[in-house]
């Protein structure tokens, strides 16, 4: 899967994609990755030149690649495309600058502590680590390259980054995670009770609705089970001076603000995810890692601060 982060790093692949010829090459190539230069000329009635300067805009655009092999009839260039699928992300990051940020991104395998009840896993790209439902496994050394993680119930802490100087103020946290329920095999309409907390401070919880697997997960490698977790929602923590709140400051989800967490240059920030056996919607928890799911991300941390002044530094001791 190709990613791109933004509308300008995608104007190659625009560019590339503009022309209905060349879309149709992307289309007969998708269908048989064996075509020859000279078969996509026959089947699109193009001279050798003229398909040739089609396939070098794909190819600079970085969405096929040309693989010269032995023929009947000499040597021939073989066309293949390079990606099953293309996500743009459309959204405008923040002008840099507006206020200054430290951001970590924390792959899902790198937690701190894990308390696990089946049913529970973790895989990374290439293989499920360990057996399925066997908690032991997420001690595993092999955990640090996990790109998913599922229980039953139970939960996972991760020591987040604390990169602030001594003379700066924590303001406002943000952490985004793709997550969903978990179920044995899977179920659209399965909530679960998801808590959250920093530093034993309780954030409050979110309702995940289901654990999603009517379709194959955008960036699920191709021999994960139709069976197991596909896909997840993206979900946006943010804890300032007002509260906490998720996706965004229209919901409200505690009162717990940023100054309640009391972190400073030498603190912990301990951030746990946990779904309790007794809660009302036991129904598990996935994270989903920068190769499974939907999104290409891992779990992204913002930290926003402003720095002050030493009387400031007084006041707040």
């Amino acid at each position: 899967m190709l990613y791109i982060h933004s509308l300008q790093e995608a104007e190659e692949v625009f560019k590339a994609l503009s022309t209905p010829m060349r879309l149709r090459i992307m289309e007969l190539i998708y269908k048989n990755n064996h075509l020859s230069m000279n078969d996509l000329a026959d089947a699109l009635g193009l001279t050798n030149s003229a398909i040739s300067l089609h396939v070098g805009k794909l190819e600079n655009a970085g969405l096929v690649t040309i693989q010269t092999t032995s023929g009947k009839r000499g040597v021939m260039k073989i066309v293949q495309p390079i990606y099953g699928r293309l996500i743009v992300d459309m959204t405008p990051d923040s002008q840099p600058g507006t206020r200054p940020c430290y951001q970590d991104s924390i792959s899902v395998g790198h937690y701190a502590f894990a308390d696990v009840h089946p049913t529970c896993g973790l895989s990374n790209s290439k293989n499920i680590i360990g057996e399925l439902d066997e908690p032991r496994v997420f001690s595993y050394p092999e955990r640090f390259s996990a790109g998913i993680l599922w229980i039953g119930w139970g939960s996972i802490l991760y020591n987040l980054p604390n990169r602030l100087n001594p003379g700066q103020r924590l303001t406002e946290l943000q952490i985004s995670f793709e997550i969903s329920s978990e179920c044995p095999e899977t179920n659209e309409d399965y909530p679960s009770d998801i808590y959250f907390e920093i530093n034993g401070i309780s954030l409050g919880k979110w309702i995940s609705p289901g654990d999603f697997g009517a379709r194959k997960g955008m960036l699920s490698p191709i021999w994960w089970s139709e069976l197991l977790n596909q896909y997840g929602l993206l979900k946006t923590l943010i804890i300032n001076r007002n509260g906490t709140f998720i996706d965004g400051t229209h919901n409200q989800i505690s009162k717990t603000t940023i100054m309640d967490l009391n972190i400073d240059y030498n603190s912990n920030i301990d951030f746990k995810f946990s779904v309790p056996k007794d809660t009302a919607n036991c129904g598990g928890m996935t994270l989903f890692g920068e190769d499974f799911g939907d999104y290409s991300q891992n779990i992204l941390v913002k930290a926003y601060y402003e720095n002050i002044s030493g009387d400031d530094r007084q006041t707040t001791r």
